[in-house]
């Protein structure tokens, strides 16, 4: 028999709202939330394990939920909830039928490897602090084709509801880890990977530089800038011309521009 929540007072309500609310209780459980059709299918397709997906009885149907995972490695319990439970558990204000609660992936730098003559493009992003930076972020190196992303010092949690959001899905569709910023500079400089930190101390345009195979774009934010380990250990600091009344861009606009003159110039 499906199996139908439609009290407020249920366990697994309760469970999937501190989830949604509280990193450690992500952290503790190495659980986290996705909310939305293209988000569920994006974590699937990158093999990430969806442990229970909840229907709204009132927007969709079984079949839709099961079809939604048709290609998940481990099926998931399918659960049907009341219109009252959904718009509780809904973030969104155009709500999506689906939620789900999803397993964690364990990516550990140490665990991350090149092929020795690979052509490789990295983003670093320094300590961002805000959700909807880092889901912009996401969203550019996707389309950049970015190989990996990379959070150095982060702030906040990558599972956080808001990053899954704004990033639209693209946390699940390329490799994304973290560490601090002594352990990625080390990891960079042994897999001989050039780092071109965005800086405005010492710098060449970025336009004048002339990208090597193996290639790290770092960023800092938009406040602070990157820190000194960074500055000084990278290979080369770049910089965008400013040409209006404002002295810096937002942290996705600068990150594409520099990314796509990578991409240009490996074209």
């Amino acid at each position: 028999m499906l199996k139908s929540i439609k009290s407020l007072k249920n366990p697994l309500v309760k469970k999937i709202i501190l989830l949604q609310d509280k990193a450690r209780d992500r952290k503790e459980s190495g659980l986290f939330i996705i909310e939305g059709a293209r988000e569920i299918h994006m974590a699937v397709a990158g093999g990430f394990d969806i442990e229970t997906l909840l229907f709204a009885e009132h927007m969709s149907t079984y079949f839709d939920a099961e079809k939604l995972c048709l290609h998940a490695a481990h099926k998931p319990e399918i659960i049907e909830i009341s219109r009252e439970v959904h718009l509780r558990l809904a973030i969104r204000e155009s709500t999506e039928p689906f939620l789900a609660i999803v397993k964690m992936k364990k990516q550990e730098l140490s665990d991350l490897h090149f092929p020795p003559d690979k052509p490789v493009l990295i983003l670093v992003a320094e300590a961002p602090e805000k959700p909807g930076n880092i889901g912009a972020l996401l969203r550019t190196a996707d389309g950049a084709g970015v190989d990996v992303v990379i959070i150095a010092d982060p702030k906040t949690d990558l599972y956080n509801p808001n990053i899954i959001r704004s990033s639209l899905g693209c946390i699940f569709a390329m490799p994304v880890y973290s560490g601090t910023s002594e352990n990625i500079v080390s990891f960079l400089q042994q897999n001989e990977i050039k780092i071109y930190s965005a800086s405005l101390e010492a710098s060449k345009l970025y336009t004048d530089v002339i990208y090597s195979k193996r290639t790290a774009i770092v960023v800092g934010a938009e406040d602070k800038g990157l820190t000194e380990i960074w500055t000084k250990s990278g290979d080369q600091n770049i910089i965008i011309p400013m040409f209006g009344k404002v002295d810096s861009l937002n942290v996705s606009v600068s990150t594409g521009i520099l990314l796509y003159e990578v991409v240009r110039q490996k074209k």
